[in-house]
């Protein structure tokens, strides 16, 4: 039993890790920084402390000021949400080695998908299907050999990162040798690692992740799967479940394969398979070891809990349900909705002087605004999440531009007009699904 739980985190996150503990009667902490006194979360929290100033790596990313604060608060267990520490296999072991429930996954699980290199080996041996590749990291010695074997045009990746960065696209052999040194580069600089692999560039694919939830003794289930192929800069925008487009008869073995994965490595915790689909395809890319951004959209269609059922399974109550239990019912949209300028993408930081959100059967918006409230400019311009769920994905699609157009946020710059009158108004997108490039080229058409 989780009886008082410190949540590592901020903003919707936070609010969202606090309505789950309520639900279970878990008394909660909040931990804030100095520009952050006055996050919404704080309200409803039984205890708070300031763990540092407002750049976070004085505050949320700082391990000995967390674990100080589960201390002076006489906390058992530790959320971390998703970003900051979430998936940092240092913070997982200490908390443990303190005496704390860490709600997250074995630190070696953590670890082991927190390389990519190391991931994909794990994933080839349980069956997963994984990008044609290099075998092991990638050095300027033996890159013109591994990339001969892949074939043009492929990516160099760095392995202990994401986001586009320690990221090139090699089109010729002249061209390898500078693209790798210059990923190594920038993956040093990113990551603190310089260490990068191949893979076989796939042109025109789809990003398909599937949730799963694991034990850590064996058993695992999925949720089955989600879409977040609108993505800008390798940053995701919208999100939907299930993905659309993908006969049974492909879904159903990657979905099996995801969950025999975890339970060959005692899997514990909620967790993400994310997967380049095109052609028919999976090829898996990374696994991410936390609740996601997008999870609601999952939440929407099967109506589990998936931070309740992360607390449970951390309290070792085990999984609440069996697979045949779990069905798709109807689809999900989720637009994220960021403080950031919609033409130029640049943040805008503010107060919020005026806000009305929609409401309604099968309309949620997940958010930590309330008029009055200034979003600082330290941290991620991640405002809020608007997620809409109907029988199909037209209706869901009409019911999101409805709640797009209720939904009022004043004093500040957000992409509400980017997703109200670019995205799902395209006829393109509201026919089928669209690869990872669409979004980037539609903005372009229409600017």
């Amino acid at each position: 039993m989780i009886k008082k739980l410190l949540i590592a985190n901020r903003g919707e996150i936070a609010l969202r890790i606090v309505r789950a503990c309520k639900q279970l009667g878990i008394a909660t902490v909040g931990v804030y920084s100095t520009a952050d006194k006055d996050l919404m979360h704080l309200r409803f929290v039984d205890e708070a402390v300031c763990i540092g100033n407002a750049p976070s790596s004085q505050s949320y990313l700082d391990i000995n000021a967390l674990l100080a604060a589960a201390e002076v608060t006489a906390a058992d267990a530790i959320h971390p949400g998703y970003g900051f520490l979430s998936e940092n296999a240092e913070f997982a072991e200490r908390v443990e080695e303190a005496g704390l429930t860490f709600v997250g996954p074995h630190p070696e699980h953590i670890r082991l998908m927190g390389n990519k290199v190391s991931a994909i080996n794990a994933m080839k041996e349980a069956g997963v299907p994984t990008v044609p590749g290099s075998v092991g990291a990638i050095t300027l010695s033996n890159a013109e050999e591994q990339a001969r074997k892949i074939g043009f045009p492929l990516i160099v990746k760095a392995a202990a990162g994401g986001g586009g960065r320690g990221m090139r696209v090699v089109e010729r052999f002249e061209e390898l040798l500078n693209q790798v040194q210059a990923a190594k580069t920038e993956a040093q600089s990113a990551f603190g690692d310089d260490t990068v692999y191949m893979e076989r560039f796939l042109k025109n694919p789809r990003h398909v992740e599937v949730q799963v939830l694991g034990d850590g003794n064996g058993n695992a289930l999925h949720l089955f799967d989600r879409d977040c192929s609108l993505q800008r800069r390798h940053q995701k925008v919208l999100e939907e479940a299930p993905a659309p487009d993908i006969p049974d008869e492909v879904r159903t073995p990657i979905l099996e394969a995801c969950v025999h994965a975890c339970k060959k490595i005692g899997y514990r915790g909620a967790g993400t398979f994310e997967f380049l689909y095109e052609n028919g395809e999976f090829f898996f890319i990374e696994m991410n070891t936390r609740v996601q951004v997008e999870h609601p959209v999952t939440e929407m269609i099967t109506g589990i809990d998936i931070v309740v059922e992360q607390l449970k399974i951390a309290a070792g109550y085990g999984l609440s349900y069996h697979q045949d239990e779990i069905t798709i019912r109807g689809h999900a949209i989720e637009c994220r909705i960021n403080a950031e300028d919609p033409k130029t993408f640049m943040p805008s930081p503010g107060q919020i002087q005026r806000l009305f959100t929609p409401s309604g059967s099968g309309v949620r918006f997940d958010s930590h605004l309330y008029q009055g409230y200034t979003i600082p400019s330290y941290y991620d311009s991640l405002i809020g999440k608007l997620i809409c769920h109907a029988q199909t994905r037209r209706q869901a699609i009409a019911k999101t531009l409805h709640a797009l157009d209720e939904l009022v946020i004043e004093g500040i710059k957000t992409n509400i007009p980017l997703h109200r009158d670019v995205i799902l108004q395209d006829e393109a997108f509201c026919e089928e699904a669209q690869n990872i490039h669409y979004l980037e080229g539609h903005m372009l058409k229409t600017q």
